[in-house]
């Protein structure tokens, strides 16, 4: 069986008697905040999920979530801010019984106290949960409220870890102050071989901070495909187990120590397949990055 099969098949694979192959098993990164245990990549719902109430587009969305979990997946982040997409995701788990419990994101994405609470149990309703794993505030939106709430709502259980979002660099200097003001679970920022400013500052205070990170945007909504539109895969590739310009750039993404678990969305079981696949084999490393950039450039 190829590498993709094996991926697919999720478990032991006998190809002649007396010799088993094991599955590949995906890469961990842990929680600093606790120690648990993640696999690199996940699951975005921004605009994939967001299909409303009907019926058959919530169904043609099932192997793309069935895929995700035999791979090996488990974080699934989302927000009110992606329209239907909470309750798609909500409606999509019930009909699913995946072999590792999901790792719930979502997000707080409003003004006041009030209206923070109310929205972030219309989520957990949406979700299908009593406890969220990771609620976020979206972009620092009312940020200095939604906190407190957060870590009253983790004191009594109703979340497992807290934190701040961001998708843009303009908002970084606001968003370092808060990462060194607060004690947060978790950070989320957009981070990708073509959006690097990241790296400057957030990543490093992350990592010295202890802070999880969860990076959005790893092919810069499509651009670094097209970028690359054209261009063979270099053949170096293949020394990090990379078969496609995807899997090169989620790669480039992990290849930073402070991130734990990239987000990127999709509807389709074929980039799912793929995007999954960066999440085993070589670990990258210094010279992947360079050769990477060197591509782009």
């Amino acid at each position: 069986m190829n590498r993709r099969n094996l991926l697919r098949a999720g478990i032991l694979t006998a190809v002649a008697p007396g010799i088993v192959f094991a599955a590949p098993v995906p890469r961990l990164r842990r929680i600093p905040a606790s120690g648990e245990a993640m696999p690199v990549i996940g699951l975005g719902t921004s605009r994939t999920f967001d299909v409303g109430t009907d019926v058959a587009a919530r169904d043609a969305l099932l192997p793309v979530l069935r895929e995700f979990f035999a791979l090996g997946g488990t974080v699934i982040d989302s927000s009110p801010m992606y329209g239907s997409a909470e309750a798609v995701t909500g409606y999509l788990l019930s009909r699913i019984a995946p072999a590792s419990k999901p790792f719930l994101a979502t997000k707080v994405w409003t003004t006041g106290d009030q209206a923070g609470r109310e929205q972030m149990q219309t989520s957990a309703e949406r979700l299908g949960v009593a406890r969220i794993d990771l609620m976020q505030v979206h972009n620092l939106q009312d940020w200095r409220t939604h906190l407190v709430t957060l870590r009253e709502w983790k004191a009594a259980g109703r979340i497992r870890y807290l934190g701040i979002t961001t998708s843009r660099a303009a908002q970084y200097d606001e968003f370092e102050a808060v990462m060194r003001k607060e004690a947060l679970d978790f950070v989320q920022v957009n981070y990708s071989a073509g959006e690097r400013e990241a790296e400057e500052r957030l990543l490093p205070l992350a990592r010295e901070r202890g802070m999880a990170v969860l990076v959005n945007r790893p092919f810069m909504r499509g651009a670094l495909f097209r970028q690359v539109q054209g261009k063979p895969l270099p053949g170096w590739a293949a020394d990090y187990q990379c078969n496609s310009w995807g899997q090169l750039f989620l790669a480039f993404a992990l290849s930073h120590p402070a991130v734990t678990c990239l987000i990127p969305a999709t509807s389709s079981v074929r980039h799912m397949t793929d995007n999954m696949a960066a999440g085993f084999g070589r670990e990258p490393d210094e010279a992947f990055r360079k050769q990477l950039l060197a591509e782009l450039s």
